[in-house]
């Protein structure tokens, strides 16, 4: 049976093309970049190649960008090593940050930091309104995510930021669901910090990069060797580097074409889903153009998501990082959403990879199966 793979927000393939690329310094082309012979220059030469060229990708200076080992560690560098050089005073996140956020966060607490909550609307969009009023409290530091990993609501940045610069605090944005779905540019987007990764745009797992503002002072997160200028000690990554910066380009290369393909995938999804009478998640919302974040009243998430996985289609529950859980999902929850529905959630995240036909037969899967789970409902009733 052929899997339909519909959650690229979780991951994505290995682009053929990025392989290529990662290929020779996966094998005889083995130098530590700290080391002087010709072996390590010329590892050096190639990831400094990288940066400039994901510089580029986000309107940076190579200098700008710090390699991390992903996501994960680029957020939790931002958020710590941002509030160890500043006074502890408050610290804003929006209600639907992602784990690797709100973690973190939430370790200042010990730290004498207080943590804030910024909601969000019905739609799952920042309320800026509500950010306003709370920057009225002496604020350090502020986190808000580019575009949401479940809904993919795109959040208001930009305008957070302005508001968060007027009051004197440092703003931090996660752009790893963003970048390489919808145009990203550090210096529009006015933020101190900008988190991207590898692995959301057909790029290796295990890489990614915080982008910083040059007039920030930040603490390392690991220290050792003092590579990238002392700020993230550790051996680079040269091949997983290599292979983000070429995913990158292709991603740049092929973004309005790969947005409109995705947007008539979303569109087509979307409107057989309402014919099956699902709620859509901010629907009203501008979104990524990849993403549906819907529900089935009376129609348990997990259960669909586990019978969808068994007729061939892969979908998600919600975040990937946080699919143990059998806790409602807190953005939903965020977005006021009852808990029961809230339950019910499924991601279904595409690419220009999928067709046409696989959402048609995934639309048809979707109907037979709900119709099986209600008749089973009805039984037990």
């Amino acid at each position: 049976m052929t899997t339909a793979f519909f959650d690229h927000n979780s991951t994505t393939a290995l682009k053929p093309q990025v392989l290529d690329a990662m290929l020779p310094w996966l094998g005889q082309a083995c130098g530590n970049p700290t080391s002087r012979h010709v072996f390590g220059r010329n590892a050096r030469d190639a990831m400094e190649l990288a940066r400039a060229q994901i510089a580029e990708c986000v309107g940076v200076q190579p200098s700008q960008v710090v390699f991390t080992s992903g996501g994960t560690e680029a957020n939790n560098f931002a958020i710590k090593g941002m509030a160890a050089n500043l006074s502890a005073s408050q610290l804003l996140i929006s209600a639907i940050e992602h784990p690797c956020v709100t973690k973190p966060a939430q370790s200042l607490a010990w730290h004498d930091w207080k943590v804030a909550t910024l909601p969000v609307t019905a739609e799952g969009t920042l309320d800026l309104q509500q950010a306003e009023q709370a920057l009225n409290t002496s604020t350090g530091l502020v986190s808000c995510m580019l575009a949401n990993n479940e809904t993919g609501a795109l959040q208001p940045v930009a305008e957070l930021a302005t508001l968060a610069k007027a009051r004197g605090a440092l703003i931090h944005t996660d752009a790893v669901q963003a970048f390489g779905k919808v145009p990203v540019d550090f210096t529009s987007l006015g933020v101190h910090a900008m988190t991207i990764s590898s692995h959301k745009i057909g790029g290796p797992v295990g890489v990614g990069a915080l982008i910083l503002d040059k007039r920030v002072d930040i603490a390392p997160l690991l220290h050792g060797g003092g590579q990238e200028k002392g700020l993230r000690s550790g051996t680079e990554n040269v091949a997983g580097i290599v292979g983000f910066a070429h995913a990158c380009q292709l991603a740049m290369q092929t973004l309005q074409s790969r947005s409109q393909a995705t947007q008539a995938l979303r569109s087509q999804l979307e409107a057989g889903l309402q014919r099956l009478g699902a709620v859509i998640f901010a629907a009203n919302a501008t979104r990524l153009p990849n993403t549906s974040f819907f529900a089935i009243p009376n129609i348990e998430g997990e259960t669909l998501v586990t019978a969808l996985d068994k007729a061939g289609f892969a979908v998600a529950s919600g975040s990937a990082c946080s699919s143990d859980s059998t806790e409602p999902s807190h953005v939903l929850l965020a977005m006021e959403i009852e808990p029961d529905l809230a339950r019910g959630a499924v991601r279904v995240s595409v690419s220009d990879s999928n067709t046409a036909e696989e959402i048609s037969e995934f639309l048809a899967a979707l109907q037979k199966e709900v119709q099986r789970l209600k008749g089973l409902s009805a039984i037990a009733a």
